[in-house]
C-alpha cells in the first residue's frame, strides 16, 4: 500500500468515525461529511491521473459539484434547523414533530 492511498484511506475513515461518534452538533456532522468528500475528491483525482484516460477525467468534477450542492444543503438545514429550534444540537431534533 503507498503513503498516498494509506493517507487517502485514514482521512477517509477518520472523518467516518468523526460522523459515528461525534454527533453532538449539527455543524460537526456536516464538517464530517466535507471532509469524506474532500478524501473521495483527491482519491479520484489521483485515480484519473494514473489512468490517464479521458473517461474517467470528469468524475472528480462530478463529485466535486455534488459535494458542492450537499454543502449547500445542509448549510440551508443548519440555519432552517437553528432558527426554529434555537439550537444546532441533533439530540434537539425530533423527526416526529415535523
Amino acid at each position: 500500500m503507498s503513503m498516498t492511498h494509506f493517507t487517502i484511506s485514514t482521512a477517509f475513515l477518520l472523518s467516518m468515525m468523526g460522523l459515528a461518534f461525534h454527533r453532538t452538533h449539527l455543524l460537526s456532522a456536516l464538517l464530517c461529511l466535507e471532509a469524506m468528500m474532500l478524501a473521495l475528491f483527491i482519491a479520484l483525482s489521483l485515480w484519473a491521473l494514473q489512468l490517464d484516460t479521458t473517461a474517467s477525467s470528469a468524475t472528480p468534477l462530478l463529485v466535486l459539484s455534488f459535494s458542492a450542492c450537499e454543502a449547500s444543503a445542509g448549510l440551508a438545514l443548519l440555519v432552517a434547523t437553528a432558527r426554529t429550534h434555537g439550537t444546532d444540537h441533533i439530540q434537539a431534533l425530533n423527526l416526529l414533530q415535523c
